[in-house]
């Protein structure tokens, strides 16, 4: 674990692209941090990459694109990795012509449908569990009598809460599931980060060898732990939820860790 500003100079100069994060990584809720767009200046500066990738199921990529742009950051679709498309693309290759139940958003069940996937609420081959900011009794109630009967069970991102402004948090699709569990006594798979299905989808976007790619981000048991035994670089930022004690309680190590991408930006 390094957090020698020389050290960390020297681990950045093989790096081709940075997987940023985005709640507790670039901003919180809707408020920038001060040098994000700085620090995005200074990676296309030094002749490198970027893209975002955020476990947040609750929104489509257009969203994001254009939550972005309010921001003063404009970005490629390509640029915008969502844990969502993860869980896709294996549903794809391992669930073609299935009907699914999805408890989630407007915005997740859309994303679904635009995909060419059936979204069935009476007989459904699978049950997909997102970050519901939507989340209903009559939709949990759905889902756990699907999971009994018998349906696939998965869940696209194990976060357990959404960081927000001001130091505050609110539950996400990690502590959703254990609500179901609860009830039903199945977890499901998981196919947002640290699951290694998003570090495959990660590698083969950007292109790139695995040992030329840096993922930051602020949670150690998500975006730290995708890379953990890989020879992608893992960067923790301090600005979000991990506190030092947590890494000190930690079954995961971070490759780096520094207080903010603002510092990092000064060494690239």
């Amino acid at each position: 674990m390094i957090r020698d500003k020389k050290q960390i100079q020297e681990a950045m100069k093989p790096i081709r692209a940075f997987i940023l994060d985005m709640d507790g990584t670039i901003y919180l809720g809707n408020a920038l941090f001060p040098y994000t767009r700085s620090f995005l200046d200074t990676v296309k500066q030094s002749g490198r990459a970027y893209y975002f990738f955020t476990n947040n199921s609750s929104k489509d990529v257009k969203t994001y694109i254009d939550k972005l742009h309010t921001m003063g950051i404009d970005i490629e679709q390509r640029q915008m990795m969502i844990s969502t498309h993860v869980i896709l693309r294996w549903l794809k290759e391992h669930h073609a012509g299935k009907r699914v139940y999805v408890v989630g958003t407007p915005a997740l069940q859309a994303e679904f449908q635009h995909h060419g996937w059936q979204l069935d609420e009476e007989h459904p081959d699978i049950v997909v569990l997102g970050f519901d900011t939507t989340l209903t009794y009559d939709k949990l109630s759905k889902a756990c009598h699907f999971i009994r009967e018998g349906a696939a069970y998965y869940g696209i991102n194990p976060d357990l809460n959404c960081p927000m402004e001001n130091d505050t948090f609110i539950p996400d699709c990690g502590s959703m599931a254990r609500l179901i569990e609860a009830s039903t006594g199945r977890y499901p798979k998981f196919f947002g980060k640290p699951s290694p299905k998003t570090l495959e989808y990660i590698i083969k976007e950007t292109g790139l060898d695995a040992n030329q790619i840096a993922i930051i981000g602020d949670r150690l048991y998500t975006d730290i732990a995708v890379a953990d035994h890989s020879a992608v670089t893992s960067i923790l930022v301090m600005s979000g939820e991990t506190k030092e004690a947590d890494i000190e309680k930690s079954e995961v190590t971070p490759d780096i860790v520094i207080e903010d991408i603002g510092e990092l930006a000064k060494l690239l």
